[in-house]
């Protein structure tokens, strides 16, 4: 689970030293119940609509950096807001996109108005920057700017490869454990969720409904887990596998975005007469590989060489709106080799921007805190060439990405088991072929909470599907979050949905921006 498309391969341009120690004794189980708080103070909300979403309104929260000292230091949340309109009332509905990096705040206009009138006029949707995230304080930055091109070659094919990824890995996480050795103990999915309970608190709420994607399901069923009586509504929209955070998780993602870059592929393979590169999927691919090594060798506009070109490509294992842009890069490059195409999706896809650095610092302190990681390389070597020997196509950029992991400052959390008896009826959605969030993942929670509901996208392979064009998923979605109404199947699926058809090229026009899928994975972000 990965966070901003930008932040795609983790190489920090900071000089590897050792790993600054943060406090000790921050280990212990963070599901006990905190000391007792003083009442959060309600927020004062102020007018912050933008053109897109006019009714947005923002506000700040304060929160115990550590929830076992309520009286201690104070972080801060930045909080949005769209009012309830409707006479029925059911109080606030708290969304995330994900990550963990992810920012929340516009994410509460799209869903308040990407949701029928009437059913979001009942609920006061909150956005929300989780702790370290967007304009939330302190908002962690390990190292600005440090994942401009041109990097290393992903792949260690070599000694002197390894060893530059291996630098990289261990300069990011000392860079962290640096400048937030205070923070780092903290930054955890157990405390995100405490914070999301202080927000219920200080919006006056007894209970509060959720709705997340991605790193957010997970984010909801630690909540969940916590607070079962507090939860009214629960959805979640393409779900962790919480038996495998995080590192067997991330082995998944490698096989499953390996499938959805050979679905691009043979979808390339379809348009033969748009594109000229064969209508045989496996030599399409092979001429994306020749490409691969080729730009290894010499990066695109000296911006886009092999570990870019991954990080171009992933987010269209993300989002299949992607691929007429992948599509038409990949061929200017393979029949011409010109540059410009490639580099302007890597801009638009996989370049990295401030956003970017503050997101994947996120997700590496919660990733690596939450959950031992392997501390020995030689276990990740092992278990990466494994999977690069079947799936090439992400294996290395996963493993470096999150390799910081093997090294950092802080010791770790168990994991949280989310198995829960308490809660009323929760939504679950998944597609079958999410390369981010596998389908076993859906499969898994909805054997986890008791009285949950599996919708299922059959055939789909985006990353966040609810809200983004089919009526199917978004119809059950809206009569839950209406009445509580979920469907009843008594199989692996309770429902099933027809995934929406892939894209057709762009022959000359430009694809739909304002579409709801374009929208919503505007906002998702990628990894994550």
């Amino acid at each position: 689970m990965r966070t901003r498309a930008a932040v795609l391969w983790a190489a920090a341009a900071v000089l590897a030293g050792s790993v600054t120690a943060v406090p000790a004794g921050a280990s212990t189980p963070r599901t006990a119940r905190p000391a007792a708080a003083a009442p959060a103070a309600e927020p004062a909300w102020k007018e912050c609509g933008t053109a897109d979403y006019p009714t947005l309104q923002c506000a700040s929260l304060k929160v115990p950096l550590d929830h076992a000292h309520p009286a201690g230091r104070q972080i801060t949340l930045a909080l949005s807001r769209v009012p309830h309109t409707a006479k029925t009332y059911q109080g606030p509905l708290l969304v995330n996109p994900g990550g963990p990096g992810g920012s929340g705040l516009t994410l509460a206009g799209f869903v308040a108005s990407a949701l029928p009138r009437a059913v979001a006029g009942q609920y006061d949707v909150i956005g929300f920057d989780p702790r370290g995230v967007g304009r939330s304080s302190p908002a962690l930055d390990c190292a600005s700017g440090s994942f401009g091109p041109v990097r290393p070659d992903t792949v260690p094919a070599t000694p002197a490869l390894e060893k530059a990824g291996l630098t990289r890995a261990k300069a990011f996480a000392a860079a962290c454990g640096k400048k937030y050795a205070s923070v780092l103990p903290y930054m955890d999915t157990v405390s995100a969720a405490r914070d999301l309970d202080t927000v219920r608190q200080a919006l006056g709420a007894d209970k509060v409904s959720y709705f997340g994607y991605s790193y957010g399901t997970y984010l909801g069923a630690v909540y969940a887990k916590l607070y079962p009586r507090r939860v009214h509504r629960l959805v979640l929209d393409s779900v962790v596998d919480p038996t495998g955070v995080w590192y067997d998780d991330n082995l998944a993602q490698d096989y499953a975005f390996d499938d959805r870059h050979r679905a691009l592929m043979a979808w390339i393979a379809t348009y033969d007469s748009t594109y000229g590169l064969g209508t045989d999927p496996a030599k399409v691919e092979a001429a994306w590989y020749a490409m691969r090594a080729a730009l290894a060798k010499k990066p695109a506009g000296g911006r886009v060489g092999a570990a870019e070109l991954e990080d171009t490509f992933i987010p269209g294992g993300y989002y299949n709106g992607y691929w007429p842009y992948l599509a038409e890069a990949f061929a200017a490059y393979a029949h011409d080799r010109d540059a410009g195409p490639l580099v302007e999706v890597y801009d638009k896809l996989g370049a990295v921007d401030s956003t970017g650095d503050n997101g994947y610092s996120v997700y590496s302190a919660v990733q690596c805190r939450d959950v031992p990681w392997p501390r020995d390389f030689g276990q990740w070597r092992k278990d990466t060439w494994a999977v690069y020997d079947r799936a090439p196509f992400m294996a290395w950029n996963n493993a470096w990405y999150n390799a910081p992991c093997a090294f950092w400052p802080t010791d770790t959390l168990r994991p949280v088991n989310v198995a829960n008896g308490e809660l009323p009826p929760a939504l679950l959605f998944q597609a079958t072929h999410d390369a981010a969030t596998t389908y076993q993942g859906g499969v898994t929670v909805h054997r986890l909470l008791a009285g949950s509901s599996l919708v299922v996208e059959q055939g789909g392979g985006n990353h966040g599907i609810t809200l983004s064009g089919n009526t199917c998923l978004d119809t059950y979605l809206a009569a839950y979050l209406a009445d509580g109404e979920v469907p009843r199947g008594g199989g692996e699926a309770d429902a099933v949905c027809r995934t929406l058809p892939d894209p057709e090229p762009l022959a000359g026009r430009t694809a739909s921006v304002s579409s709801p899928g374009a929208r919503l994975h505007r906002l998702l972000g990628f990894r994550g």
